[in-house]
């Protein structure tokens, strides 16, 4: 998972300035469990879901919604989306049915039981926030029910049977004839009803783990399909006001993935992989957590409509390599929790310093290895990290923070698993390097563990670290202990110095909303529900040519209204903002309307950054072209 708007850190600034292995199942005597979503008969927003689990056996049966789902590390409750829950026998007769808490019903004389109907409602236009931390799901991991659009997460629709999350499903979807359809389920191929209005499409997955895991989108979608070497890639977009086509970002993720499979090398853990691009339009309906859930060979991606193409195009490269990478963890390095998860009582791993810090690191090193970024960018970026990393709890443990990430203090720290999780993988990354001459790296040591254990089979939680210095180094494993396990902060100095960098004053390019590094220009008053400048603007090379003052507040961002509520969405948009787009903001000053408009111009801040040491040796040198440039 990625939060892009977490990445702005508008959330705090702005509004705050092992599982067991599963039994053999037993308790139905047929196998598939029959599912059926027919969003041809959608009633208030509410998708219509039939459930088939064939002859149960037992007397009682308990089915629930998933409370959690892999890649959130939050509870997202998918129950309390459920209405009208009811059971029916061979006769057609009503079951006792008793909820028993917000994701879970047990049914009575279940040796009776036909069939479940219920009627979903989704998530994503009733969000209050963008889900982190929020009463609602993360919007990626949500649903949308519209007349020209389904986000089918399909663990908001369809849930288990208590010992049943191995048996088969085969699902159904009836739609009208007229949507487009995208899944990365195996397809059963589609039947039409007798007048063509509707189609029933076939669907398989093993296990509930692949229903899960294989999200789709119908509807009104625009749709393209390549190939990277030999992975067929499926990009499936919505722009609600077509603003953005499928085509007019080809381009852009077959560079990245041609990269990102470059980098790789002989990783190859899957043949298909599909991109779900929701692009949100900022109404009240609309989504309002920007960012992305990585499935195993897919992911579900929510962004600004607002921004421009080529902004577009570089948040999908920022969020969209960061899930693709997940294809080396967790799909081919992962521990029992994440194999054998538990939706109803997860039990989390130690190690989101490799399933998400890994896979952040490898997400900005390939663009510098690769040559798609010059190594001052990678440079900044490292020190972004930094900087954030610092205001959060730095002398926490991450594997204490991992292992208990759905609790206080260490679910408010979760967002560092992006930060500094990434950046101990760099530290680890130059370790390596140094130590073996430059032959080793963090890469080569997630496919030794890829080729050990893989998709099916997970490694012991606790043995990881371990493993891994046996592997490698003494020095990594004493690194892993002590700044891993242990809580002892990380001195980077002493990592850029193997690698000839040292701090030094540079003009570094920035974007339109920071003044270099995490310097976020804007502040907000939480009584009057307003956005202003700060005097950080000022140090923003562009906004100072515009002559704004500490305290403009803004009204309106291109003509979007600006307020606390949507901020994650038109500050978003500005994100992406690239030089030679017009644009145009509504101020106030000192109580007096005001417009500031024009093109806008490469904006650059005077900030301490990395520099390369011209007195660095040849031997850190040497490290240091290893490093970027193999």
């Amino acid at each position: 998972m990625k939060n892009y708007v977490a990445i702005l850190g508008l959330c705090a600034i702005l509004m705050g300035c092992g599982s067991a292995r599963p039994k053999v199942d037993d308790l139905a005597v047929n196998n598939p469990i029959q599912t059926t979503l027919d969003l041809t008969a959608v009633v208030d927003d509410k998708v219509p879901v039939t459930i088939d689990p064939g002859r149960i056996t037992s007397e009682t049966v308990t089915y629930r919604l998933p409370r959690v789902v892999q890649g959130t590390y939050s509870v997202s409750d998918f129950g309390k989306y459920v209405d009208d829950l009811k059971a029916l026998d061979y006769d057609g007769n009503a079951l006792e049915v008793v909820k028993i808490d917000t994701n879970s019903w047990t049914i009575s004389d279940a040796t009776k039981l036909d069939k479940l109907t219920y009627y979903v409602n989704d998530t994503f236009d009733i969000e209050s926030s963008g889900g982190i931390g929020g009463e609602n799901p993360f919007s990626p991991a949500g649903t949308n029910i519209e007349e020209d659009n389904y986000v089918l997460n399909l663990h908001g629709f369809i849930g288990y049977f208590d010992s049943l999350k191995s048996n088969q499903y085969a699902l159904d979807v009836i739609s009208p004839a007229t949507f487009v359809r995208t899944s990365a389920l195996p397809d059963r191929g589609t039947e039409s009803s007798p007048d063509g209005k509707s189609v029933r499409s076939k669907y398989f997955g093993e296990r509930y783990f692949d229903i899960t895991d294989n999200p789709m989108m119908y509807g009104e979608l625009d749709v393209e399909e390549f190939m990277v070497g030999d992975i067929k890639i499926v990009l499936s977009v919505y722009s609600p006001n077509k603003v953005h086509t499928a085509a007019s970002q080809k381009e852009t993720v077959y560079k990245m993935m041609q990269a990102q499979k470059a980098y790789l090398g002989d990783i190859n853990s899957t043949a298909r992989y599909d991109i779900y691009l929701y692009l949100s339009d900022g109404s009240d309906t609309a989504p309002k957590g920007m960012g992305a859930l990585e499935h195993h060979t897919s992911t579900v991606v929510v962004l600004p409509e607002s921004s421009s193409k080529e902004g577009l195009a570089s948040a999908i490269i920022d969020v969209v390599a960061h899930e693709f990478f997940h294809i080396v963890t967790p799909l081919s390095v992962h521990s029992e929790d994440v194999h054998y998860f538990d939706y109803y009582k997860p039990t989390f791993s130690k190690h989101l310093w490799m399933y998400e810090g890994t896979t952040e690191y490898f997400a900005q090193h390939f663009q510098v290895y690769q040559g798609l970024v010059e190594p001052a960018d990678f440079y900044n970026t490292i020190m972004t990290k930094i900087g954030t990393s610092q205001n959060l709890d730095d002398a926490m443990s991450f594997t204490v923070m991992s292992e208990n990430v759905l609790k206080e203090p260490y679910a408010s720290n979760y967002y560092n698993v992006y930060m500094k999780g990434a950046l101990i993988n760099m530290c680890l990354d130059i370790l390596m390097r140094k130590e073996s001459g430059g032959n080793r790296s963090m890469l080569s040591l997630m496919k030794e563990l890829s080729a050990k254990y893989g998709r099916e089979k997970p490694f012991v939680d606790d043995n990881l670290i371990a493993e891994i210095t046996a592997m490698t180094y003494p020095s990594v494993g004493e690194f892993l202990k002590t700044h891993v396990e242990g809580d002892v902060p990380i001195n980077y100095n002493e990592f850029f110095e193997i690698v000839g960098l040292t701090m030094g004053q540079s003009e570094v390019p920035t974007n339109y909303i920071f003044a270099g590094g995490q310097n976020i220009i804007f502040d907000a008053d939480q009584e009057k529900g307003t956005i202003f400048f700060s005097p950080m603007a000022l140090k923003n090379s562009f906004w100072a040519s515009q002559g704004v003052q500490a305290g403009d507040v803004i009204k309106k961002v291109n003509g979007a209204e600006l307020s606390l509520q949507n901020a994650q969405q038109v500050i978003g948009g500005m994100f992406g903002w690239q030089p030679g787009q017009d644009y145009s903001l509504d101020i106030e000053r000192n109580g007096e309307a005001m417009t500031l408009s024009g093109t806008l111009e490469k904006a650059t801040a005077k900030s301490e950054t990395l520099v390369e040491d011209e007195n660095a040796s040849e031997a850190q040198q040497a490290v240091r072209d290893a490093w970027l440039k193999g």
